[in-house]
């Protein structure tokens, strides 16, 4: 295949603005530059994509399995893969393989993976999410209560020494499980800290921002709700510009109601953006799964534990991304921001992911005018095809 390609025929929205009549030009693996159809260069591998919306690849930074692998059952390079191929068939083009609260030793064996999984240059990897252990065990959700415990200084020690190798890290915590002192160390090297899974009021969760926190875990889900007396986490996301929150859009987790009354009601310059904190069950017909020992059942769209407990979600990013669209009656190019551009702000890595601009990676989804996927490209290269 050829390092320059040029994309035409597709009506292209580069994360910004719009653009018909024009062909996207890429070379080694990046965006060159979005110039009109007739001015591409000739001699640059053509792709017809007529009638097609080409838009930013989807980054989903909340994924805990797909393809039938879960990556606390399976934290090696290979359950990497797995997850990374499985997600690409829904229009993610980077994502973060997320370990839920587990033992210190399978957490030290999910980095090492990481870092395997980010030397392979493996397709769609971005880094990890540590989703826990050091959460509120009144806020656990499915997280087994007996492996949440307090950050302690070999925890941060081995979250410190992985970030140089592995590029970008989240850490899911609560404050009442973590100082401000270990969140500004972790800020402070890079790792972006999200609060979650906690039951402090508004006032605390404030403090944590200030102290480098900055997202907010599956927005409503697992923390103190939004009070007339006490804001709660959920008010400090809304009402804190610093802050920035992942939301789950399958219409189980949250409300579609409230959906629009958090994404009408944020402070920016932070945005809501779209996580799926998806299973094994995506690109799968698995029907149940065990985590940290603990059936986890499939049902209409659900996925619980025996007692009923939400257990991560069951849907993929385009599926989402049509949710807040239809469903919210979001304009089309503010849904797909959601799953693109708003998640590679919060993480930082706004220059090269998240908007089809000048000197980006080449990653981008072909969709059908109905948004119907057609295929998939991360750097240039396309990686499924519908």
């Amino acid at each position: 295949m050829t390092a320059k390609k040029k994309i035409t025929g597709a009506r292209i929205f580069d994360g910004i603005d719009c653009h018909d009549g024009a062909a996207l030009l890429i070379e080694a693996g990046h965006v060159k530059t979005i110039v009109p159809a007739g001015a591409a260069a000739d001699e640059m591998e053509t792709i017809d994509a007529r009638g097609l919306l080409l838009v930013p690849g989807f980054i989903d930074l909340q994924v805990n399995g797909g393809g039938g692998a879960l990556f606390n059952e399976q934290p090696t390079l290979a359950g990497i893969r797995q997850i990374c191929a499985a997600h690409a068939r829904f229009g993610t083009t980077a994502l973060l393989p997320t370990l839920i609260t587990d033992t210190r030793a399978v957490r030290t064996e999910a980095i090492k993976a990481g870092i395997e999984a980010k030397a392979s240059g493996v397709p769609g990897f971005l880094g990890l999410h540590l989703e826990g252990p050091h959460l509120s065990l009144v806020r656990k959700g499915a997280h087994d209560p007996s492996l949440i415990r307090p950050m302690e200084k070999p925890d941060l020690d081995e979250m410190l020494a992985c970030m140089k190798s592995l590029g970008c890290l989240m850490v899911t915590l609560a404050p009442e499980n973590a100082t401000k002192e270990q969140v500004k160390a972790l800020a402070d090297a890079g790792v972006v800290v999200s609060l979650g899974h906690t039951d402090v009021g508004f006032e605390a969760a404030c403090a944590y921002a200030k102290a480098g926190a900055r997202t907010v875990t599956h927005l409503f889900n697992a923390m103190s709700g939004l009070g007339h007396r006490e804001p709660g986490v959920v008010g400090a996301a809304l009402a804190t510009g610093r802050l920035h929150a992942g939301m789950i859009a399958d219409g189980f987790h949250v409300d579609p109601a409230t959906m629009g009354i958090a994404i009408r009601g944020k402070q920016g310059p932070g945005q809501i953006f779209l996580v799926t904190d998806a299973m094994s069950t995506i690109g799968s017909d698995v029907t149940r799964f065990l985590l940290n020992g603990r059936e986890i059942l499939r049902k209409d769209g659900r996925l619980t534990l025996a007692d009923g407990t939400l257990a991560g979600a069951d849907i993929d990013m385009l599926s989402s991304v049509r949710f807040v669209h239809e469903r919210l009656g979001l304009p089309v190019e503010e849904a797909l921001r959601m799953a693109s551009a708003y998640p590679a702000d919060a993480m930082g890595i706004a220059s090269h992911k998240g908007r089809l601009l000048p000197g980006a990676d080449a990653d981008f989804v072909l969709l059908a005018p109905d948004l119907q996927l057609k295929s998939t490209w991360i750097g240039g290269e396309c990686v499924y095809s519908a």
